[in-house]
Formats: C-alpha cells, sequence, structure tokens
C-alpha cells in the first residue's frame, strides 16, 4: 500500500465513522469503485496458497458475504488482497430489507449489530453483474430467501439456477437472524430437504457450501454436520452473526438484530472446533477477525479457510492484506511450509 493511499485511508476511516453507518458504506463502496482504495493484488505465497472445496486460492483469506451485497464492487474488491470473495446474499427477487435504521455500531466493542433483511437487487440484477467480471480469484454468491416467498426453501434453488453459472461457489444462508424463522431451515428434515433441492438446481455443478449460526446446541450442530456430509457439501461455514449479547458495553447492544465483530470471536471459533470433530468436510472460519493472529487462530481451531467482515468498517480494506501477511509470517514462525499443515493443529484449546 503507497503512502498516498495510507494517508487517504486514514483521513476516510474517521469522516465515514461521523456519518450513518448505513450511508458510510454506501459512500465506502462508490469510492472503491471509483478506485480510491488500496489494490495490491492478491497477496500470494508457497505457505498461504492452499486448495479448498475445489478452489484454488493465492491465500486463505476471504471477504465475507454482505460487504457486496449486490456484487457492483467485485473487480477492485478482487485486488485488495483477498484471496477469495463472496457477494450477496441475494434473494430472487428484489426486496428492500427491513426499515432503516438497521445497522449499528459498537465502537467500544470493535462491533456491529445489523437487521438488514436480504436487502438486494435481485438475482437477476446481481447475475447480470457477475456474468461481466474478470476471471480471477474464486467468487462466489451467497443464497438467500424472500422474506414474503411462499416456499423459501425453493427460493434458494431459484437463486443458484439464475447465479450460479457466473460465480464459482455457492454459500446457503439459512442462519441470518433477520429474516423470521429463517434459521428453523438448519433443522434435520428442513435442511436435507433444502440440501436436495439446492443440488437438483445446481447445473453447473458448483461447489456448495452452508453457513451455520453460532448459536446452536451440540446436537443441533451433530445434526447439521451429518446432513452436509449425507448432502455432499463442499465445505461449512462456521459462522454468522449470533443473537448474544454477553459483555457489549454499549447502548446498541440492546438493538434487535445479528452482532458481529470482536465479541463474536470466542463463540464462533469455538463452534468451529466443535464442529471440527463432527466432521470432516472443510471448515470457513467466520466472525471477529480483525488480526493476522486472529486468522490464525481460526486456523489452528480447524479451519481450512477464512472470511472477514466487520473489521474493515473499523480498519479499512487494507486490513485483508496486512492480514494474510501477518498470517504467513506467522506459519514461517511455527515452521509450517503450507496453512493446510496448521488446519486444527490447536483445536483442542477451543473445545
Amino acid at each position: 500500500m503507497s503512502l498516498p493511499e495510507r494517508l487517504a485511508e486514514r483521513l476516510a476511516l474517521p469522516a465515514l465513522r461521523r456519518l450513518d453507518p448505513e450511508r458510510a458504506h454506501g459512500l465506502a463502496l462508490r469510492a472503491i469503485r471509483a478506485g480510491l482504495a488500496p489494490r495490491p493484488g492478491p497477496v500470494a505465497s508457497d505457505r498461504l496458497r492452499t486448495r479448498i472445496a475445489g478452489l484454488d486460492l493465492p491465500n486463505p483469506v476471504g471477504l465475507a458475504a454482505g460487504f457486496d451485497k449486490n456484487a457492483v464492487a467485485v473487480a477492485p474488491l478482487s485486488q485488495a488482497g483477498f484471496g477469495w470473495i463472496e457477494v450477496g446474499a441475494a434473494t430472487p427477487r428484489p426486496q428492500p430489507g427491513n426499515p432503516r435504521p438497521r445497522l449499528f455500531r459498537l465502537p467500544e466493542d470493535g462491533a456491529v449489530i445489523n437487521r438488514f433483511g436480504f436487502n438486494n437487487d435481485g438475482a437477476d440484477a446481481i447475475a447480470a453483474r457477475l456474468a461481466r467480471r474478470a476471471r480471477g480469484i474464486p467468487v462466489g454468491l451467497n443464497l438467500g430467501a424472500n422474506k414474503d416467498s411462499a416456499d423459501r426453501a425453493a427460493d434458494f434453488g431459484q437463486v443458484l439456477r439464475i447465479v450460479g453459472p457466473h460465480v464459482d461457489f455457492a454459500t446457503i444462508n439459512v442462519s441470518s437472524p433477520n429474516t423470521e424463522r429463517l434459521r428453523d431451515l438448519q433443522g434435520r428434515d428442513a435442511l436435507a430437504a433444502l440440501l436436495d433441492g439446492a443440488r437438483a438446481a445446481n447445473g453447473t455443478g458448483i461447489p456448495l457450501m452452508l453457513k451455520i449460526a453460532p448459536d446452536l446446541d451440540e446436537a443441533a450442530l451433530a445434526d447439521i454436520a451429518a446432513v452436509a456430509e449425507d448432502a455432499g457439501l463442499a465445505a461449512i461455514v462456521a459462522t454468522n452473526t449470533t443473537l448474544a449479547r454477553d459483555g457489549l458495553r454499549r447502548t446498541h447492544r440492546d438493538q434487535a438484530g445479528g452482532l458481529s465483530g470482536r465479541p463474536l470471536f470466542d463463540r464462533s471459533t469455538r463452534v468451529l472446533a466443535r464442529l471440527s470433530t463432527l466432521t470432516a468436510l472443510p471448515l470457513i472460519g467466520v466472525g471477529g477477525i480483525a488480526s493476522g493472529a486472529d486468522a490464525y487462530a481460526k486456523i489452528r481451531a480447524g479451519a481450512s479457510a477464512v472470511q472477514l467482515y466487520t473489521a474493515l468498517s473499523y480498519r479499512g480494506l487494507s486490513l485483508a492484506a496486512r492480514i494474510a501477511r501477518d498470517l504467513d509470517a506467522a506459519l514461517a514462525r511455527d515452521g509450517f511450509a503450507n496453512v493446510a499443515d496448521a488446519v486444527g493443529s490447536g483445536r483442542d484449546a477451543w473445545l
């Protein structure tokens, strides 16, 4: 990252934090599209290169869904240091989501609460944008369901049929807390039926992942692991946001919605580690990552790759490349020839 880019980011972040958070995010996306963001290219090394779910990643540090809901900034984000990115969530039809305000910063906690409710431009518009993208690092789509759908399980397959030909993988999101009763689809029978439908709709045969909640008990985790394996999924993403509010200091802690950021780190990492004892499927670690040390901890707990989002709003887009480089240094320090060798090496500390 050049000196002018560092200075621009340092000036922009405090200014954006003085604005309504959703407006600030929209302005940040516009700036990224205009080229006013770091573009170091994907950070890569022999230690960082890995293959997961049939995807070749220059590094395992990914952008989580939600940052670029409508796939409007795929090209610059692909050059921001990430090894892979995920856009969406997309629903079959456009929908406005929940009423504003619906995004709340908790800066003292390094956290965010959102209750967006799958606001997006719809599968057709998102597919059209992704069809024009230049090929580079893997790009995937998070699949969602319309709030007023008569058959939410069928919505996932519908989005997959529309957008699947234009992405490298897709993630089935049944764990957002902001669409009423969506998490009910994580139950064993409902999930099995949903995944059968998604597989039938996957005409291009792209890898399918499943994103789960961090608020599941042991029995539910075991059911999900079994169903995911039976369905031949490529990976499980652990985890989405939480409904818990333990230890928060800001008044916004009472807002409804999903909590992400630093307070989610321990909870999501424990779920990740436990899940790694229940399945041989690759796992993606998400929740509270704000440094290379955090990414390394997720990998040692059982993740083959990681994703981040919330920390970018506090530390800027340059964080992606810093995390990848710091992860590379940690692997070298501990004598790992490749990130795959470190997966699960520290799992017992989280069980």
